[in-house]
C-alpha cells in the first residue's frame, strides 16, 4: 500500500472530514471539526504561511499537518510543524513522509527554529528525538467528567464584580480582544508572541466555529472584563477550555476561578458531558484550580525543538 502527501483540500468534505478524524483520534484532548478544519486553513494569517498536508493511503487520510512560520513571534525564523498519525495506521511511513515534507517546505521559507509537540509516549519522542529534536518544556492535558463528576458550588460574585458571557460583547468584542492580549504575554511558552491585529483577532478567534460565545464568561468590573474562561465545543456533547486569564492589575481575587466554575456550571447545564483542558506542567496555580474543580491529568506532551539553517 502507497502512503503519499499532498497538501489539504479544505473544501472537499472528506479531506477535512479526514482531518479532523485523524486528530479526533491521535490526539482527542483538543476538539476538532470539519468547520475548525475549514476555518483554519482561510483565516491562518497571511505571514504565518500556513500549509495543512495530509498523508492519504488507498484514498484515506491517515496522517495531518499543520505547518506554518509563527507571525506574531517577536523573533523571526520561529515555525511549528505538528505531525498526527492515526494510531491504528502508524508505521506505515505516514509520519515520516509528513515530516520531511513540512521541514522541506519551512527551509524554503528561511525557517530556523522548528517547534513540534508530541505525545509523552516511548514512540513519539523517540520518533522526533531521530529527526534531530531535543526536548523542552511539557503539558498536561487534563479531563472532567461533567456528566457524572461533582463539580464544587458556585461561588458568591464579589461587590463591585458583574459576570457577563461573551455573547453579551456581539456587538463590541474589542473589550475582550484586550484582555486576550494581555493575558496571552504571560502564557509560558517558548515563543514570545504579541497580540495586536484586531481585525485579525476576530476574523481568526472571535469567529471561530468552535468558540461558544454563550458558554464564555468574563468576569467584569466597571463594565470591562478583567478575567475569563473561554469556552469551545464541538456541536456534540464535549467542552474545552481555550483560555483562562486575568489582567494584571486584578490578579489574586480569584475572579479566574470564579469565570471558569460558573462557566463548568453553564457547560453541564447545557448537555455537555466531557470537558478538557491543559496546562503547562510549571503553572502549579492553574493546576491547582482545575483539581479543584474535579479535572484529572489524562495525557503529557513533549515540546520538541530543533535548530536548522
Amino acid at each position: 500500500m502507497t502512503v503519499l502527501v499532498r497538501d489539504l483540500r479544505p473544501d472537499v468534505p472528506a479531506d477535512a472530514e479526514g482531518f479532523a478524524r485523524v486528530r479526533r483520534l491521535a490526539l482527542p484532548y483538543i476538539l476538532f471539526t470539519p468547520e475548525s478544519v475549514r476555518h483554519t486553513a482561510a483565516h491562518m494569517q497571511r505571514d504565518a504561511r500556513f500549509r495543512p498536508l495530509v498523508a492519504e493511503e488507498d484514498g484515506e487520510v491517515t496522517g495531518t499537518a499543520q505547518v506554518h512560520l509563527v507571525p506574531d513571534s517577536r523573533e523571526p525564523g520561529q515555525a511549528c510543524l505538528n505531525i498526527y498519525v492515526r494510531p491504528d495506521r502508524t508505521g506505515r511511513g505516514a509520519g515520516r513522509l509528513l515530516v520531511e515534507a513540512a521541514e522541506e517546505y519551512l527551509a524554503s521559507l528561511g525557517a530556523t527554529r522548528l517547534f513540534a509537540w508530541a505525545l509523552d509516549e516511548p514512540a513519539n519522542r523517540a520518533f522526533a528525538e531521530r529527526r534531530g529534536y531535543r526536548p523542552g518544556r511539557s503539558a498536561h492535558f487534563l479531563r472532567l467528567d461533567l456528566a457524572n463528576g461533582p463539580l464544587p458550588p458556585l461561588m458568591e460574585v464579589p461587590a463591585g464584580v458583574e459576570l457577563r458571557t461573551a455573547a453579551e460583547f456581539a456587538d463590541d468584542p474589542r473589550p475582550l480582544f484586550e484582555l486576550d492580549a494581555e493575558t496571552l504575554l504571560d502564557e509560558p511558552g517558548d515563543v514570545e508572541y504579541e497580540l495586536a491585529d484586531y481585525d485579525a483577532w476576530v476574523e481568526q478567534t472571535w469567529n471561530h466555529p468552535l468558540l461558544d460565545r454563550e458558554l464564555t464568561v468574563a468576569a467584569c468590573v466597571d463594565g470591562r472584563p478583567v478575567a475569563f474562561s473561554v469556552a469551545y465545543t464541538d456541536g456534540g456533547t464535549r467542552y474545552s477550555t481555550a483560555m483562562t486569564g486575568t489582567a494584571r492589575g486584578h490578579r489574586g481575587r480569584g475572579l479566574a476561578k470564579l469565570a471558569k466554575v460558573h462557566a463548568l456550571h453553564r457547560a453541564r447545564a447545557a448537555g455537555l458531558t466531557e470537558a478538557f483542558t491543559g496546562n503547562d506542567t510549571g503553572n502549579d496555580a492553574m493546576i491547582a484550580i482545575n483539581e479543584w474543580l474535579g479535572y484529572e491529568i489524562c495525557a503529557t506532551e513533549v515540546r520538541y525543538v530543533r535548530d536548522v539553517g
